[in-house]
C-alpha cells in the first residue's frame, strides 16, 4: 500500500492571510485563505485522494472514510481502527494568520461527549515562519478564578482591549517553535503567524474574545463565554512553549495520549521506524522528498499506511510526522 496524497481543503477566513497557496505552490483566486486542511475525516471535509503513484487507481477520489471503511486497519492500525472505526482521529492543517485568532478554548473528551457528543481538542502547533513581533498566546500567566474570569471576559473592553488578554501568557513567536495546547488551555494564534497544526479531530471552540469583529452580513460573531467558564484550565503552568533537541535529525516533538510527533530532517537518505501499529501522517515543510515511492514537496502532506509505514526518505527535506501510540 503505497502513501496517499490529498486534494487540500483551502478556508477563507475572516483572519486569514496570502501565504498558503504559495507556500504550497498552488494557484488560486480564493481569497484570505486562513486554514488549509491537509487531512481530514470532519464530516462533510473528508480527504479526497488524489495520487498514490498507481497506473489506473481506483481507491482515487474516494474520501478518507471510504478508504479507512475499504482497508480498515491495514490503513490506519489495528488498534486505531478498533477504537475509532472509520472515523480518522487526527485533523492536520497549515494555517496563516494575517490578523490575531479570537482567544478561545476547547473542551475536553469528558465535557465534549457531555454537550456534544464528539471529542474534546487537544492540539499542537509548529510555527514555521512568523513576522518579526508576532505573538503566541498560551495559557493563563497569573491565576484566576472562574468567577473572575466571567467578570473580565464580559467587562466593556478598555480602549478597545478586554480585561482578558491582562491575564493571558504572550509568547514571542519564533520558527521552529513549539505549543502543546491540551485541552482547557486558554490560546490565540498572533498576527503574521504561519504554521503547521495536529490535532484531535473535533471543530468544537468556544470563543472569549474576538476583538469586536463583525462577520460577512455584519453581525458581531458570537462569544461562548458560559461555555467556556467550565472547559478552561484555570492552572497557571511554568512554561507554556515546548522545548525539543532541533540537532537532531530525528527529534521527538509531542508525546500525549492524543498523537505522537517528530520533526525529522533529512539531508540525502533516512530510514524512519516509528514502531507503532499506527498510520503515518508526513507534512512537508521545507525542501522535496520520496517517501515510499511517491514524492512530496513543500506544502504538501502524505497519509503513510500502517501495513508500510516504515518510511524510506530520500531527498533533502524537513517534515513533521504523526502517528497515533
Amino acid at each position: 500500500m503505497k502513501p496517499y496524497k490529498f486534494a487540500p481543503y483551502l478556508k477563507t477566513t475572516i483572519w486569514g492571510g496570502y501565504q498558503i497557496a504559495p507556500f504550497k505552490g498552488i494557484y488560486t483566486a480564493q481569497p484570505n485563505i486562513g486554514e488549509s486542511w491537509e487531512i481530514s475525516g470532519v464530516p462533510g471535509h473528508e480527504s479526497v485522494a488524489i495520487d498514490r503513484g498507481v497506473i489506473n487507481d481506483v481507491d482515487l477520489g474516494l474520501n478518507l472514510t471510504q478508504l479507512i471503511d475499504k482497508y480498515k486497519g491495514l490503513l490506519v492500525g489495528e488498534r486505531i481502527y478498533k477504537k475509532f472505526g472509520n472515523r480518522f482521529p487526527l485533523l492536520v492543517k497549515f494555517i496563516d494568520s494575517r490578523q490575531d485568532l479570537s482567544i478561545q478554548v476547547h473542551p475536553n473528551d469528558e465535557l465534549a461527549q457531555k454537550r456534544h457528543g464528539c471529542n474534546g481538542k487537544t492540539e499542537m502547533w509548529y510555527v514555521i515562519k512568523s513576522d518579526v513581533g508576532s505573538k503566541i498566546y498560551s495559557g493563563l500567566k497569573e491565576s484566576i478564578t472562574p468567577e473572575q474570569y466571567e467578570q473580565m471576559a464580559t467587562a466593556e473592553p478598555i480602549n478597545g482591549r478586554s480585561q482578558m488578554m491582562d491575564v493571558i501568557a504572550c509568547h514571542e513567536a519564533h520558527q521552529g517553535d513549539l505549543f502543546f495546547l491540551p485541552a482547557g488551555r486558554l490560546h490565540a494564534i498572533g498576527a503574521g503567524t504561519f504554521l503547521a497544526e495536529i490535532q484531535q479531530t473535533s471543530d468544537i471552540t468556544y470563543r472569549v474574545y474576538d476583538y469586536g469583529r463583525k462577520d460577512a452580513q455584519g453581525h458581531p460573531r458570537p462569544l461562548h463565554i458560559e461555555e467556556a467558564k467550565e472547559a478552561i484550565d484555570y492552572q497557571v503552568w511554568p512554561e507554556y512553549r515546548t522545548s525539543y533537541d532541533s540537532t537532531r535529525p530525528i527529534s521527538e516533538l509531542i508525546n500525549c495520549p492524543y498523537f505522537n510527533v517528530n520533526r525529522v530532517v533529512v539531508q540525502v537518505a533516512q530510514q524512519v521506524d516509528l514502531h507503532s501499529d499506527s498510520f503515518v501522517v508526513a507534512m512537508c515543510l521545507w525542501g522535496e522528498a520520496n517517501i515510499n515511492g511517491i514524492k512530496v514537496r513543500q506544502g504538501e502532506t502524505l497519509l503513510v499506511p500502517a501495513s508500510e509505514n516504515i518510511l524510506y526518505i530520500f531527498g533533502n527535506a524537513t517534515l513533521l510526522t504523526a502517528t497515533m501510540g
